[in-house]
């Protein structure tokens, strides 16, 4: 009986989180399972489009809260 994997596993999997044996079955299951290599090829995507997002505030956001110190008086760090 084949072991069914699930979406942790699968992120396990991509984090690499797994033991030797885990992964060598998960590549025979995604090997095997059409549905299950389709919801693994949508986490790298996703992955991959969550490494693109900016992570920083925009100069609009820095200046509001920049000008929102100085009217309460909070000191300059």
């Amino acid at each position: 009986m084949t072991k069914p994997f699930t979406p942790n596993d699968l992120v396990r999997y991509i984090y690499q989180e797994m033991s030797e044996v885990e992964q060598e079955l998960l590549v025979q299951a995604l090997h095997s399972d059409d549905s299950l290599m389709q919801e693994y090829i949508e986490m790298l995507s996703t992955i991959e489009q969550m490494d693109q997002i900016q992570l920083q505030p925009s100069e609009k956001v820095v200046q509001a809260i920049k000008s929102r110190a100085q009217s309460t008086g909070l000191e300059r760090v």
